[in-house]
C-alpha cells in the first residue's frame, strides 16, 4: 500500500453514521444464528423523524426565509452572515459565561465536523505531537493522523469514577511537559457521555496557560444535561488572558438539525483567522441559506428544551435498566448527551464480527468502540435519541444477542 493509500485508509468510513451499509452483511457460518425479530434501530446516529426526536420548532421556516432573501443569504462572508453572527455572539457570551467578539472570535462553519477540520487544520502540522483523550471523539484521532501529525494518548478512566470525569491530569500535564502544544477533547465526552467536573476544567484551563497550549473543546452536547448535574465552560474558566481556546457547538444534535450542515466555533482570534482562510479555499463558507436556521438557535419555544431533556433521561435510565441486568457488562451512567458505552462481557466472537452479527440477526446497528479508542476492543455506543419503544425492543435483542456470544 503506497503512502498515500495508507494516509486515506486511516480515515475509515465503514463506521460513520449511515455507512455501515456498505460493509455489506454476509456472515461466515459460524456466526449465523436465528434472527430475532423486531423493528430495525440504527444507534450509530440518532433519529431525527417526528416520530422520534424532530428538529427544533421553526427552522424550515427560518430555512425558507433565508432563501428568499437570496443573494446576501447565499453569499455571505466566508465567516458567516454578519448580522447572524452578531446574534450568536451575544447568545453564546450569555450561555458560556464570557465575551464573544462577533467579528474577530467567532466562524460559523459547515456542521461541527467542518468546525473540527478548520480548528485542527488551523493549529496542527506533520510532525507534531497533539494531545488527545481516550476514548474520544474519532475524528480527532483520525484528521490528526491525516495531517501526519502522532496522537499523544491521555487516559480517561471513566469507570473508575463516579464524581468526575476521570481524566489523568498528572499524565496530561506529562504530556504537555514534554512538548505537546495541543489539546482536544469533549466534554461532555462522546462515546461515555461523562461531564468534566469543575476542577477537572479548571486544571485543564491552568495547565493549558502554564504550558501556552491550544486546547480545542467539543462542547456539543452542553445543553442536553441531565438532572443534578452542573456544567463548566473551559473558556469561562480560564485566566482571561488566556488566548489559545477554541470552542465548538453547533444545533446538529440536542436540536436535530444536523440535515442543515451548521456549526460554530469560536474563541481565540488568530485562530479563527486561520480558519476563516482555510474555510475559504474547502467550502467558501456554511451554507448560505442554512445559516438562517441559526436565528432560531437558543431561541426555542419555553419549555422545548427541558421536554426534550426529560425525553431522552427517559429513555436513558429504560436502556440503562436493561444493560445493568446482562452479566458481565459495565456501564457509566451519561451525564450529558445522548450516548451509551457499554463494556461487554467476554464474548467467543471478535468485536467488529460481534457488531455484524447485531445488524444481521438483530436489526440493531451500533459503532464499535475501537472507533473512539484503540483499546475499546470490548465496548459498543449507541446513540440513544431514538423512537423510546423502538429503542428499548432494540436494547432487548442486544442483551439476548450477548447472551448468545458470551463465553460465560
Amino acid at each position: 500500500m503506497s503512502s498515500i493509500e495508507q494516509k486515506f485508509a486511516k480515515l475509515g468510513t465503514d463506521h460513520a453514521p449511515g455507512q455501515e451499509v456498505r460493509q455489506g452483511d454476509a456472515l461466515d457460518t459460524a456466526l449465523r444464528g436465528e434472527p430475532l425479530p423486531g423493528v430495525p434501530v440504527d444507534f450509530s446516529h440518532g433519529d431525527v423523524n417526528e416520530t422520534a426526536f424532530g428538529p427544533a420548532p421553526g427552522a424550515l421556516e427560518e430555512f425558507v426565509e433565508g432563501v428568499h432573501r437570496g443573494g446576501p443569504q447565499a453569499y455571505t462572508e466566508y465567516r458567516g452572515a454578519a448580522e447572524l453572527r452578531d446574534r450568536l455572539a451575544e447568545r453564546l457570551a450569555t450561555f458560556t459565561g464570557r465575551p464573544v467578539s462577533s467579528q474577530r472570535e467567532l466562524i460559523i462553519t459547515p456542521g461541527t465536523q467542518g468546525a473540527l477540520f478548520l480548528a485542527i487544520g488551523a493549529t496542527v502540522t506533520a510532525g507534531d505531537r497533539v494531545a488527545i483523550v481516550r476514548p474520544d471523539y474519532f475524528a480527532n484521532r483520525k484528521l490528526v493522523e491525516f495531517l501526519g501529525a502522532e496522537i499523544a494518548p491521555v487516559r480517561l478512566d471513566y469507570l473508575g469514577h463516579t464524581d468526575r470525569a476521570g481524566i489523568d491530569l498528572d499524565h496530561l500535564e506529562s504530556v504537555f511537559k514534554s512538548g505537546v502544544r495541543t489539546f482536544l477533547f469533549s466534554n461532555p465526552n462522546n462515546p461515555v457521555g461523562v461531564i468534566y467536573s469543575s476542577l477537572e476544567i479548571a486544571s485543564i484551563a491552568e495547565l493549558a496557560a502554564k504550558y501556552r497550549a491550544t486546547v480545542i473543546v467539543d462542547e456539543l452536547y452542553s445543553r442536553l444535561l441531565y438532572s443534578g448535574q452542573t456544567y463548566t465552560h473551559l473558556r469561562a474558566a480560564a485566566a482571561a488572558d488566556v488566548d489559545g481556546i477554541v470552542t465548538i457547538m453547533g444545533p446538529s444534535k440536542t436540536e436535530s438539525l444536523s440535515g442543515y450542515r451548521l456549526g460554530v466555533a469560536f474563541g481565540a482570534a488568530h485562530l479563527i483567522d486561520r480558519m476563516e482562510k482555510l474555510q475559504a479555499i474547502v467550502s467558501l463558507r456554511a451554507p448560505g441559506y442554512s445559516q438562517a436556521v441559526l436565528r432560531g438557535w437558543f431561541e426555542e419555544p419555553e419549555g422545548w428544551m427541558a421536554e426534550r431533556t426529560a425525553q431522552h433521561q427517559a429513555i436513558r435510565d429504560d436502556l440503562l435498566r436493561i444493560f445493568r441486568s446482562v452479566p458481565g457488562l459495565a456501564i457509566r451512567t451519561p451525564e450529558a448527551g445522548s450516548y451509551l458505552f457499554p463494556r461487554l462481557p467476554q464474548l467467543s466472537v471478535s468485536l467488529h464480527d460481534f457488531v455484524r452479527a447485531l445488524r444481521v440477526q438483530a436489526a440493531v446497528t451500533v459503532t464499535p468502540g475501537t472507533e473512539f479508542s484503540p483499546d475499546a476492543t470490548d465496548s459498543i455506543r449507541l446513540n440513544f435519541s431514538q423512537n423510546h419503544a423502538a429503542a428499548v425492543q432494540a436494547v432487548e435483542r442486544l442483551a439476548q444477542m450477548i447472551a448468545r456470544y458470551s463465553t460465560a
